[in-house]
């Protein structure tokens, strides 16, 4: 791949996309679809949430258009929460929708089974739950490419998401209890399968560069919808070769008998037409038909996409009694619509969500003050890992591109891009509180999987500097535990499994032995930075064990983990700005 080459885009700026894509979406559907909330990042339905009924809250990155908020109108979703491109929205964008969608009898949220949608969706639902709202959650799991049989707890959720939604939605359309809604929804994701193939990579907005290189000749076999590589590649085949592939591993996968009925889905990845697409289709019938299989209905388009991406992904969904009643259930939304008489709008009463404010108030005179960090360095240090990471954003972007979805770089700019704006006017802050600040703030921009990573590693690492005003060498170290503490608590991971954990844990060890042996604190994170680069090294050396690189196996071995990369620069950002002092 050429460095200076960049995909074109229809576009003004990068960082406007979301914002100008929301204008134009509510725009042209004005009766259907309206924005509430602070965040400016909660679709929601016009005539959908209503009292007594379940909220359906569904949400997950931009670039799948339709998917998410085109999901949202009545009789199928409430509400969206829309996340940056590829990324999670976060807990307060999800808040948003929930409160939106809240019509007393409790909220229910959907998603893809990624690591930063199940952290960000996990942290709204507690969120929900100090309001008094009763909140649920079901992960859609339904590629078969991405973990075998006996471990569909793993797999990531694709193009099933349309499935999936559109039961949860009719469920509570019906008028079903939260724990009834959950049920149908959950019974959809048990009998959902999906698989799919890409033949080209798509390109961030931020970065205009492709995630990955595939040649002309060659396609994808397993891919996801975030550019994430898949089973294997090989040479292009025929349609039907494809297609048959594609079957074969869903039916191994599921239990269809002679007599049994099925929805699809053949979807495209957002650069295939449906010229191909039905070719495609033609081939599902067949291969449905020789085993007795009948099709209740087809949809055949996009309907969860991958920005730019060539490519197609086929969905079959086993049919019951129960799930064909909610499948033919009236609902009208922007991206689907299934004729019939909707119920009768019924009322929307306001609802106030208040929770109690929590200000902590600290008494400097009880603040330790000997150590060369004081709060204004530290606003320094910080304002200089947002250039380092602005400055590496495209690398570590094109690092994810390769066992990932490309935006490592792109949501980790967001995040410090939130941080400095937040830092543009200086307050009279501790540490500890600058750190409450940056997680917020950096949360908030965010979502994805460094979002509430982050969040809980500066809230950590403030917490452990919280009787300083200054910080001397003892203490820096103690902060850089604390960011590596709170990642790992939020995150679960653990040293080999090829994350940023793989860079933090070396580096405070490292930082420690210093301390022990009496260096000070240029020495100390001179030291936690050669520790955070032979973890960051190492990463290239094993295999995925966490994560959408998991789902690569030793695929991913030979290829440095973006999280741990970007841990590196950080310390060594933080090692530079104290030399200067």
């Amino acid at each position: 791949m050429t460095d200076d080459i960049r995909t074109k885009k229809l576009i003004n700026a990068p960082e406007d996309i979301i914002t100008h894509a929301l204008e134009g979406m509510i725009a042209a559907h004005p009766d259907m679809l309206t924005i509430e909330g602070a965040t400016g990042r909660a679709v929601v339905a016009k005539d959908g949430p209503r009292d007594g009924k379940v909220g359906v809250i569904i949400g997950g990155g931009s670039g799948h258009e339709p998917a998410f908020a085109g999901y949202v109108g009545r009789g199928l979703a409430d509400a969206a929460a829309v996340g940056n491109v590829f990324a999670s929205p976060s807990p307060e964008q999800i808040l948003d929708a929930a409160k939106a969608a809240d019509g007393g009898a409790g909220v229910f949220f959907l998603y893809g089974n990624y690591t930063g949608d199940v952290m960000n969706f996990d942290m709204a639902a507690e969120a929900c739950e100090r309001l008094g709202i009763p909140a649920r959650s079901v992960q859609v799991t339904d590629d078969v490419a991405s973990a075998p049989r006996g471990r569909e707890d793993e797999r990531r959720g694709i193009a099933g998401d349309f499935f999936v939604f559109k039961i949860a939605g009719a469920a509570a359309e019906q008028g079903r209890d939260l724990d009834a809604c959950v049920a149908a929804a959950q019974s959809a994701n048990d009998n959902c399968r999906s698989m799919g193939v890409a033949l080209t990579a798509c390109s961030m907005p931020q970065t205009g560069k492709l995630n990955f290189e595939i040649g002309h000749n060659e396609m994808e076999i397993g891919m996801g919808v975030h550019g994430e590589p898949g089973m294997r590649r090989g040479p292009l085949e025929t349609a039907d070769a494809v297609t048959d592939e594609l079957m074969g591993m869903i039916l191994d996968d599921m239990a269809l008998d002679t007599g049994d009925e099925v929805a699809v889905l053949v979807n495209g990845l957002g650069a295939t037409g449906q010229l191909e697409l039905y070719i495609i289709h033609r081939r599902v019938a067949q291969i449905l038909a020789e085993r007795g299989v009948s099709i209740h209905y087809a949809w055949v388009g996009e309907y969860c996409t991958s920005l730019e991406m060539a490519g197609a992904s086929v969905t079959l969904l086993k049919l019951d009694a129960d799930l064909k009643n909610l499948l033919d259930t009236p609902c009208r939304t922007p991206a689907l619509t299934v004729a019939g008489a909707l119920a009768p709008k019924g009322t929307r009463t306001a609802r106030h969500h208040e929770s109690a404010a929590e200000t902590t108030r600290i008494d400097r005179s009880l603040l330790k003050t000997d150590g060369i960090i004081t709060p204004e360095r530290f606003r320094t240090m910080m304002l200089a890992v947002a250039d380092a990471i602005f400055a590496n954003r495209d690398w570590l972007s094109e690092l994810d591109g390769v066992i990932g979805d490309g935006d490592h770089g792109v949501t980790m700019d967001i995040g410090f891009a939130a941080v400095r704006q937040g830092f543009d006017t200086p307050r009279d802050e501790t540490i500890t509180q600058m750190c409450d600040r940056m997680g917020k703030v950096f949360l908030d921009a965010v979502g994805a999987s460094s979002g509430p990573l982050y969040a809980s590693a500066f809230q950590s690492a403030g917490a452990a500097v919280s009787d300083r005003l200054n910080l001397d060498a003892a203490a820096m170290v103690a902060w850089i535990e604390g960011l590596s503490d709170g990642i790992v608590a939020r995150g679960g991971a653990c040293v080999g499994e090829k994350t940023m954990v793989d860079a933090y844990v070396p580096a405070v060890n490292a930082a420690k032995a210093a301390l022990g042996a009496g260096a000070d604190i240029t020495d100390c994170l001179n030291a936690a930075t050669i520790g955070a680069k032979e973890g960051r090294d190492y990463t290239a050396t094993i295999e995925s064990k966490r994560g959408r690189s998991k789902k690569l196996g030793d695929r991913s071995i030979g290829h440095m983990d973006p999280g741990a990369a970007s841990a590196h620069v950080i310390l060594a950002t933080l090692q530079k700005a104290v030399s200067a002092f």
